[in-house]
């Protein structure tokens, strides 16, 4: 696809999106998304309607693999005032967190009142969220992987380079774009037909899909957010994504091996749940899963990331670096891989 095409597509897909009628979203109801049926709204020509604005911000407490306290319990086994409780906890949990932004540990954040609703942990779907293998733990690592370069290390940062992708404004990488944070946890989903677009408010990415059958690009040319090809099953929207790159991979994955399978699938009126399949025989003794509802929410719309404007952030750290240096108080140490939650 053209520079010029793919400018048209996603000029004529918002334009869309932003006209068309869109669900306004409920507070969640606690609790994993409800398995009953659902029948998808359509699109006008005939696919179902994934269209809208979404967040992922209240789960932003929720523990990526099952805590040791849950050991032996699925997560339909953790339900009413169990899990009411435990939000709270996350909830309090935040406030304590959350010093910085101006506010006290009783929860009266300072600013202004839109940062309220972004730690409503409360709304929380469930009590974490690896849901295969059954025991909500990622498998353990090949020991192929354990015998690789370890992570990327920077020494207090004697160059931008440094620092991770995500640091320098560049990408989270797939899936780590969708992950919740602590801000910018909007999305955006457009659809025309034969393409689906996905929009990430934080770094302000954009994922062309194409539900053509389309092969996957020739191996040479690697993506932070991957290839990824699109196809319905039923409801569902499946999208397959090869094609990374070693800067950004998931969790330190073989860029090469490692394929990601997504799905989207319209649960109510207001939920998406969207589940990822992480598959690399040479990182991970076995594929597994994680999953977390979308919320539809046309309050959530995408607002400038502006990422680089006025931020002091990456001069601190190269000041301060030299400072130690300076100090002789500089030491090694890992940082986050690109895309880890």
């Amino acid at each position: 696809m053209s520079s010029r095409t793919l400018a048209s597509f996603v000029s004529l897909g918002l334009a869309f999106a932003m006209t068309a009628p869109l669900v306004r979203a409920q507070a969640p109801a606690a609790g994993p998304a409800a398995a009953g049926h659902w029948t998808a709204p359509r699109t006008s020509w005939g696919d179902p309607d994934l269209q809208g604005f979404y967040t992922n911000k209240y789960e932003q407490g929720t523990p990526f693999e099952r805590p040791d306290e849950f050991e032996g319990r699925g997560i339909a086994d953790v339900t009413g005032e169990e899990f009411e409780a435990i939000l709270q906890e996350r909830q309090d949990g935040v406030f304590l967190g959350i010093a910085l932004a101006g506010g006290d540990p009783a929860g009266n954040l300072g600013g202004p009142l839109h940062w309220q609703d972004q730690f409503e942990v409360t709304k929380g779907s469930r009590p974490w969220f690896v849901v295969d293998p059954p025991s909500g733990q990622i498998p353990p690592t090949t020991a192929e992987s354990r015998e690789r370069v370890p992570a990327r290390r920077g020494r207090g940062a004697d160059s931008w380079e440094d620092r991770s992708l995500y640091d320098r404004c560049i990408t989270r990488g797939l899936p780590g774009s969708m992950m919740p944070a602590i801000y910018g946890n909007s999305y955006q989903i457009v659809q025309t037909p034969g393409f689906v677009a996905i929009r990430y408010e934080m770094v302000h990415e954009t994922r062309i899909v194409p539900l053509d059958g389309s092969a996957h690009v020739g191996s040479p040319i690697d993506q932070h957010m991957g290839d990824g090809r699109g196809r319905w099953e039923g409801d569902t929207l499946v999208v397959e994504t090869t094609n990374f790159r070693p800067e950004s991979v998931y969790r330190g994955a073989n860029p090469a091996a490692l394929h990601l399978t997504e799905r989207f699938t319209r649960v109510s009126a207001d939920k998406v749940e969207w589940s990822v399949t992480v598959n690399d025989p040479t990182t991970w003794e076995r594929p597994w899963t994680f999953a977390m509802p979308l919320t539809l929410d046309a309050s959530e719309p995408i607002m400038e990331y502006a990422c680089h404007e006025g931020n002091r952030a990456m001069e601190n750290m190269l000041s301060a670096a030299r400072a130690e240096e300076r100090a002789g108080t500089l030491s090694e140490f890992p940082t986050a891989a690109e895309g880890e939650r």
